[in-house]
C-alpha cells in the first residue's frame, strides 16, 4: 500500500497543486493506580532517573501500559496499542536523550512495525515499513512507543471523532472533545498516561488540543525541526509534541532541530531577562464570537505579562480575516480531495461514505466546486508570510486566545454531522490559529487559566518564523509565574 503522510498530501497532485490541510456529563474524579508514581514525572525527569540507574525503561514502560489500560476505555485515545513492540524495545534499554521514556506517536505518522490508519477506515491494516522523519529522530533519541494516538481522518478537523475508532474524550470532562487533530496525544498526556506525545500542526492541531487539555503546545517554525520535503507551494504542517512542562518541549525541540533553513537555537533552559512588547488581540475579525470566559482569560494573560514587566498594547489584526479564512478552507479542502484520490488508488475502488467520512467528502466537493479559485488562493497564501512578518515591526509577540470557546461537546464537530453546521462550528472555533501555519511562524498554547467549571482555557503567544527560542523563554517565565503542573483533570492515571 502507498505510504501517505499529511506532508505528502501537502505536496498535492498534478491537478491539486497543494494541500494543507454517551458518557457521563463530567468525568468521575478517579485516580487509577498503575506504577510507582511515575505518572507525575515529565520526560526529562524520567530520562534522568533511567540514566542514574534509579529506574529502568521496562519499569516505566510497564507502568505507562498499565495506565493506558486503566484509562483508555474512558478516553479512547489509542488508535493502536503497540505494547509488545514497546516491551521489546524497553527491554533493550534504548540510549539517547530520552532513552527509555514511554510516549505515543500520532496516527498520521509512521512508527516502523505499527499500523498507520491516518484516522481513516480506508487504511485499516496499513503497516508502516519505516518511520516518518520526526518519529525517526525520536527513535534515535531512545523513546519507547506504547501506541498510536487517535486523530480525525487525515487530521482534517479540530475535534478527534474518527469513525474508524470512535470519539476520543477529554480527561477534564468526558462529554467534551480533547480537540484535534492531535486529540489522542493530548488526552494521553493530560491523563498522565505518558509525559508527552508526538503531535503535528497544520492549522492549529498542536495548539488546539493543548488548549482543550491544559497542556503546553509549541508549534515550531517552518523549517526549525527535521521534516520531509513535499514541494508544496504553501507548507502548512509541522511536527513536534504536546507536553505538560515547557522543559520537555524545549528538550524535544533541541533534539530534533534541522539547522538548515533556520539556525539552531539549542536547548532553551529558562526565562530570558529581555522584556517584550506584546500586542493583545481578542477580536477575530470574522463572524466568530468569543466566549466571555475565554475573553476574560486572555485579558488576564495580558495582565500577567504586564505584572512580569512586559509592555502590552491593544491591537487589531490588519487583515481581511473573512477572506483569509475562506482561502485557507479552500486550500484545506484541496487536501481532502487529494486524500480521496490516494485512498481510491490504494483500495482500487471509488470513494464512498462507507470508506471516506462525510466531512472529508464534503471538503472534497467544496474544492471541486471552487477549483477555479485555487491558483489565486495559493498566490495570496504565499504572499501572506511577508504580510504576517510586517505585523511585528512595532512589537515582539502577538497574544490571542488559542480558540474561541471552551472544549466543544462530543458531536458538535462530528465528521458525520451536517456539513454546513460542522463547517461553521470548526471555522468559528479555530479563528486564530491558521495564520501561523500559512506564515510558517512559531506559536504556542500556554495553559494559564481555567473556567469556572474547571475546564482549561489556553492563551496563544505567537512570534515570527524563527522566534521559537523567544517563545520558549517566555513560556518558562509564564510557567514559573503561574504554574499549571499541579492542575489535574478529573480522570487521571497515576
Amino acid at each position: 500500500m502507498t505510504t501517505m503522510t499529511r506532508r505528502r498530501l501537502l505536496a498535492g497532485g498534478t491537478t491539486l497543486a497543494a494541500f494543507l490541510p454517551f458518557a457521563n456529563a463530567c468525568a468521575p474524579a478517579t485516580v487509577m493506580a498503575a506504577g510507582a508514581g511515575s505518572a507525575e514525572l515529565d520526560g526529562v525527569a524520567m530520562a534522568q532517573m533511567i540514566a542514574r540507574g534509579e529506574t529502568t525503561s521496562i519499569q516505566l514502560t510497564e507502568a505507562a501500559i498499565a495506565r493506558a489500560e486503566a484509562v483508555n476505555p474512558q478516553i479512547n485515545a489509542l488508535a493502536t496499542k503497540t505494547f509488545d513492540l514497546a516491551r521489546t524495545r524497553a527491554a533493550a534499554s534504548p540510549a539517547g536523550e530520552f532513552g527509555g521514556v514511554p510516549t505515543a506517536i500520532k496516527d498520521l505518522d509512521n512508527w516502523k512495525g505499527a499500523p498507520t490508519m491516518y484516522g481513516s477506515r480506508a487504511f485499516r491494516g496499513n503497516l508502516a515499513e519505516e518511520d516518518s522523519v520526526l518519529p525517526g529522530r525520536w527513535r534515535d533519541a531512545g523513546v519507547v512507543v506504547i501506541g498510536k494516538s487517535t486523530t480525525p481522518e487525515m487530521g482534517l478537523t479540530s475535534s478527534t471523532e474518527p469513525l474508524v475508532t470512535g470519539a476520543t474524550r477529554n480527561p477534564w470532562d468526558l462529554s467534551r472533545s480533547p480537540g484535534g487533530s492531535s486529540g489522542g496525544a493530548a488526552a494521553l498526556t493530560s491523563a498522565r498516561v505518558v509525559p508527552f506525545a508526538h503531535a503535528s500542526d497544520g492549522g492549529g492541531s498542536i495548539r488546539i488540543p493543548a488548549a482543550c487539555c491544559g497542556l503546553f503546545g509549541l508549534k515550531p517554525s517552518r523549517g526549525a525541526l527535521v521534516s520531509a520535503s513535499t514541494g508544496s507551494p504553501v507548507e502548512l504542517s509541522v511536527d513536534h509534541a504536546v507536553t505538560r512542562t515547557v522543559r520537555d518541549s524545549a528538550a524535544l525541540f533541541a533534539m530534533a532541530e534541522a539547522g538548515e533553513s533556520l539556525p539552531k537555537i539549542g536547548e532553551i533552559t529558562g526565562p530570558s531577562s529581555r522584556r517584550l512588547k506584546i500586542a493583545l488581540v481578542t477580536e477575530t475579525g470574522t463572524d466568530a464570537q468569543l466566549d466571555p470566559e475565554v475573553r476574560a482569560a486572555t485579558e488576564q494573560a495580558a495582565t500577567l505579562c504586564r505584572e512580569l514587566g512586559h509592555e502590552v498594547i491593544d491591537w487589531d489584526l490588519p487583515i481581511d480575516a473573512r477572506k483569509f479564512q475562506d482561502q485557507f478552507i479552500l486550500f484545506w479542502a484541496a487536501g481532502a480531495a487529494q486524500f480521496m484520490q490516494d485512498a481510491a488508488a490504494a483500495l482500487g475502488t471509488a470513494p464512498s461514505p462507507e470508506i471516506i467520512e462525510p466531512w472529508t467528502l464534503g471538503l472534497a466537493a467544496l474544492f471541486s466546486e471552487r477549483q477555479g479559485e485555487f491558483a489565486d488562493t495559493v498566490a495570496d497564501l504565499q504572499a501572506f508570510s511577508s504580510i504576517y512578518a510586517s505585523w511585528f515591526e512595532n512589537f515582539d509577540v502577538l497574544l490571542t486566545p488559542t480558540v474561541t470557546k471552551l472544549p466543544p461537546k462530543i458531536g458538535e464537530q462530528a465528521p458525520d454531522g451536517d456539513f454546513d453546521t460542522v463547517m461553521k462550528s470548526v471555522t468559528d472555533y479555530v479563528a486564530y490559529t491558521p495564520y501561523m501555519n500559512v506564515s510558517g511562524a512559531a506559536s504556542m498554547n500556554v495553559p494559564l487559566f481555567w473556567s469556572e467549571g474547571g475546564l482549561p482555557i489556553g492563551s496563544m503567544f505567537s512570534g515570527r518564523q524563527g522566534d521559537d527560542g523567544l517563545l520558549l523563554a517566555l513560556a518558562y517565565e509564564l510557567e514559573q509565574a503561574r504554574p499549571w503542573i499541579s492542575r489535574r483533570p478529573a480522570l487521571i492515571a497515576t
